[in-house]
């Protein structure tokens, strides 16, 4: 059987853990299970993975999307220059492949532990099909982990962007200095703050709304309810609104390819 699953704490509920199963039962997958691991501390990984030795792949949610990093043994671009892994390949190879690679594997003596980001995949995905030429400049409101994959992608598309945050930071403003005619001006805004996330649906981002027009588009990564206030709001005046539901299923379906292929990455 072989196993695979989502590591962070605490794991009360698992959009991933859902998916898979259902995936598994529609796709008539018998020999594969996903299961959630909830532990309290990455320090001791390694042993972790030894306590799981049939573990083929991992998902990696809050806290521990930076701090596995330390354990990882090889990086992609996208979780390099994202600073984040979410989702993680377990390479079974022997002692001797790794010696003449010249490779320490961080995992122990039998195993490699290969980390990517598909938050970057799901995001890009999504977004590409609604963008028009007027989409020339965006707002991003939250700078937290969330956000990382989001300035990577928008980086990688040209598309300049300000960062909004609720204290002060480096290369940001602040929500209150948010004006009209900046939100007038970018006519993408993406929330990657948990602002509206149920039970809190009566919530918003605090920006000017009237000056959003039907010329924009709102992302929100938020999935649950499907449609937040914040979207709630630019779909009143005609603009374009995406949750991130369909992140989330491009990029599990992204860690599912990443798990089951034969490619041996540098």
């Amino acid at each position: 059987m072989k196993k695979y699953g989502l590591i962070g704490y605490p794991l009360s509920h698992s959009f991933s853990k859902k998916y898979f199963t259902d995936k598994f039962e529609r796709e008539g997958i018998t020999d594969c299970v996903y299961e959630l691991y909830p532990i309290e501390s990455v320090k001791n990984f390694n042993d972790f993975l030894h306590q799981h030795p049939d573990l083929c792949g991992l998902n990696v949610t809050i806290p521990y999307k930076v701090d596995i990093m330390d354990h990882i043994d090889w990086l992609d671009a996208g979780a390099k220059h994202v600073g984040a892994v979410n989702t993680i390949r377990i390479d079974k190879e022997s002692p001797v492949s790794v010696a003449f690679q010249g490779e320490v594997g961080f995992g122990g003596d039998d195993f490699r532990l290969e980390g990517f980001n598909t938050d970057v995949y799901g995001f890009e995905e999504s977004l590409k099909p609604l963008l028009k030429s007027r989409h020339s400049s965006a707002l991003v409101l939250g700078n937290g982990g969330a956000a990382k994959a989001v300035f990577y992608v928008l980086n990688k598309l040209e598309i300049p962007f300000t960062i909004i945050t609720r204290r002060e930071q480096p290369g940001t403003i602040l929500f209150d200095q948010l004006t009209p005619a900046m939100v007038a001006e970018s006519k993408l805004i993406i929330n990657t703050t948990p602002v509206g996330t149920s039970p809190n649906v009566d919530e918003c981002p605090p920006i000017p709304y009237e000056a959003i027009t039907d010329e924009h588009l709102l992302y929100d990564l938020i999935y649950n309810p499907e449609q937040t206030l914040f979207l709630q709001k630019g779909a009143q005046v005609g603009a374009d609104t995406k949750n991130g539901h369909e992140m989330l299923i491009l990029q599990a379906e992204k860690a599912w390819t990443i798990w089951n292929s034969n490619e041996r990455y540098p």
